[in-house]
């Protein structure tokens, strides 16, 4: 589930009702499939945190293709008038349109003045779907536990603690501690891991054991990180300001600060596209254009989108349901390659899906009752042409999908234990 929240205002602007909706975009559907629309949603109160099940009724706005006027379906109740769990179904017509269908969705509460769009663009920016046509179907099995590979090299590594050279540690939301909550790797190889608690960044040159300083004034939190080619530093921060939105900030690869701006939505990554920085919103599940060549945007000029822009252009969507994974890369004109992968070992997040050579790389958490590693799968025209395992090694929290970055022909892979974090290089063969 993508799951954040809104906050609706009284006309009067006091403070009414925060309410946290979850929805799973259909991003990719297959021809035969029924398509629903579902949201999950809540009510807090603006004084008690405390989340519950509420009154709400709503209407999602339905297109095919991404241009026209919208239908309007209202949202029906699943269960009990007071269990916040709305539905409605996608007409065939438009659910299996050959372009696709872009939808959003008005969720209200019937006690209140609380109102949410979703996502938070609506009509100007809707979600997208897309239809998977000629999808490689691939069947991955049970997954052996066990047989994981070796990393060809240790590029970086760091004691915990408060040290020059250390990495801080901050107590979870859930016990678990969270330190080094993301990194990311340079195209000539230089390591840099964000060592949020310290409020700096660490990094490692190539060929160096030791690392160097970076201070960085952000607010200490459990935050994700990308680093353009030029050295500029995007950190993503998770924590809400005063009931205002968190904030994407910029800095110069000296650690300049070099702007700042509110996330509207909850977000849970930062990464870099062909025109700028891009977060995941976790409403919506839609990416959102952060900045661009001039840097970054205010919040009523971003725009949302179904897939992740790629660097090197166009986008790459990935829906994960149950123990099914659908991939696609898209271009202008829709979807140009996709894949489709079950799995009979469970299946959790995707950490990463990047073009390597003439295909592409997927990284995804696999897990039994008692343990879980990840798998590294490379898929091309041919299909599954290579896979291997890889430890899990997350003994620290980090922000949610954060553990792997593809740098060149090289996979690299932020680990921790209860004495050290480092990042692990595996080399790949570029086919």
């Amino acid at each position: 589930m993508l799951a954040g929240t809104a906050v609706a205002q009284q006309t009067d602007g006091t403070p009414d009702q925060i309410l946290e909706a979850t929805h799973l975009p259909p991003l990719l559907t297959t021809r035969d499939e029924r398509v629903e629309l579902r949201y999950d949603v809540f009510c807090v109160g603006a004084e008690v945190d405390v989340e519950a099940p509420c009154d709400v009724d709503g209407t999602v706005f339905v297109r095919a293709g991404g241009a026209g006027p919208f239908w309007q379906i209202a949202l029906r109740e699943d269960g009990s008038s007071l269990d916040g769990r709305l539905g409605a179904v996608v007409p065939t017509t438009i659910a299996h349109a050959p372009t696709g269908f872009t939808y959003y969705a008005m969720l209200r509460s019937r006690t209140s003045s609380a109102a949410v769009t979703i996502p938070t663009g609506g009509e100007t920016a809707p979600q997208q779907s897309y239809p998977l046509r000629s999808a490689i179907d691939l069947a991955l099995g049970v997954h052996d536990f066990g047989g994981v590979r070796r990393a060809d090299a240790r590029v970086a590594e760091a004691q915990w603690g408060s040290g020059p050279t250390e990495v801080g540690l901050e107590q979870g939301r859930n016990l678990p501690p969270i330190g080094g909550s993301s990194f990311d790797v340079g195209i000539d190889g230089t390591v840099h891991i964000l060592d949020e608690a310290n409020k700096r960044i660490l990094r490692w040159r190539p060929e160096q054991t030791a690392a160097a300083q970076l201070a960085l004034p952000i607010n200490g939190t459990l935050a994700d990180m990308s680093v353009a080619e030029d050295g500029s530093i995007y950190v993503l921060e998770s924590t809400e300001r005063g009931g205002r939105a968190p904030l994407l900030r910029l800095f110069a690869s000296s650690g300049a600060a070099r702007g700042a701006v509110e996330v509207p939505e909850r977000a849970s990554q930062v990464r870099l596209g062909q025109e700028g920085p891009v977060v995941l919103q976790n409403t919506s599940g839609q990416w959102r254009s952060a900045g661009d060549a001039r840097g970054l945007l205010a919040p009523a000029a971003q725009t949302g989108r179904a897939g992740r822009p790629l660097r090197g252009g166009g986008e790459v969507v990935v829906l994960r349901r149950d123990s099914e994974i659908r991939v696609a890369l898209v271009g202008p004109l829709g979807v140009r390659r996709a894949w489709r992968m079950t799995s009979d070992t469970p299946l959790a997040e995707v950490q990463l899906a990047e073009p390597l050579g003439k295909g592409l790389l997927l990284v995804t958490r696999v897990y039994s009752e008692s343990r879980d590693e990840f798998v590294v799968l490379r898929l091309d025209d041919r299909g599954l042409t290579d896979r291997f395992s890889v430890r899990s090694l997350d003994w620290a929290e980090t922000a949610p999908l954060s553990r792997f970055r593809l740098t060149g022909s090289s996979l690299y892979q932020l680990g921790s234990t209860p004495s050290e974090v480092f990042v692990d290089r595996f080399d790949l063969e570029v086919r």
